[in-house]
């Protein structure tokens, strides 16, 4: 079964979405980066040499998941290999990789970004660094596919980083969520030796975060007075 013709549309409208609020965030720097989006059988995903920043959907391709062009006209990223390997993989819907300076940063003297904040749990916990190799290659593909296990966010030694989301927006969220983190990291890093939260303190949180359904607004109780 393959996703309509209509719904390849919106995606691709969404894929160039995507890349112009990552690129007004400061995350995309001119032709630096990609993104993608699955549906069903078929991968909308940024053209190569394309500005992120001012991306249009004509220039976001639609291919197949073995890789062959489908729908557009301009040539899929470099890093097709790297996104499709997330889909098969780990089954997500939507895949980011940017060069973002705090990330990218971190990724030249870090083998993991240890978990500074409670909120990298939501990423998996610790960030590791894929080891480095050059953009395009099946060797930088499964390296971070390995970093990437049990994660939703991995960084790419002297590159950048990638995540990914059961959506787009998650996805996109996810990119921005790392590079707050990678920030926090290297501001405490200047300051001294950071904190990291333990395994009984990541796992605490956890439990809280369950007991209290944390990150979803809840109604307040209404008082005896207002059920009058």
């Amino acid at each position: 079964m393959t996703a309509s013709s209509s719904a390849l549309s919106q995606e691709r409208a969404a894929v160039a979405d995507a890349c112009r609020r990552l690129g007004a965030e400061g995350l995309l720097i001119g032709t630096a980066g990609n993104v993608s989006v699955r549906v069903q059988d078929r991968v909308a995903i940024t053209a190569t040499g394309a500005v992120l920043a001012e991306l249009t959907p004509d220039q976001v391709t639609v291919v197949d998941l073995d890789g062959e062009v489908v729908a557009g006209s301009l040539r899929p990223t470099s890093e097709l290999d790297l996104h499709l390997g997330v889909y098969r993989r780990y089954g997500t819907g939507a895949v980011v990789h940017t060069h973002a300076p705090m990330a990218t940063a971190v990724s030249c003297v870090l083998d993991e970004l240890p978990c500074v904040h409670y909120q990298l749990l939501a990423l998996g916990g610790t960030v590791r660094v894929a080891p480095y190799a050059t953009f395009g290659t099946p060797e930088l593909a499964g390296s971070v596919l390995t970093a990437l296990e049990g994660r939703s966010a991995a960084l790419l030694a002297n590159h950048g980083a990638v995540t990914h989301g059961t959506t787009l927006d998650k996805a996109v969220d996810n990119a921005l969520l790392l590079e707050w983190a990678c920030g926090v990291y290297q501001r405490a890093a200047a300051m001294g030796r950071p904190r990291f939260l333990d395994e009984q303190q990541q796992l605490a949180v956890i439990e809280a975060a369950i007991a209290r359904d944390y990150g979803t607004t809840h109604p307040v109780a209404p008082t005896q007075e207002q059920s009058r």
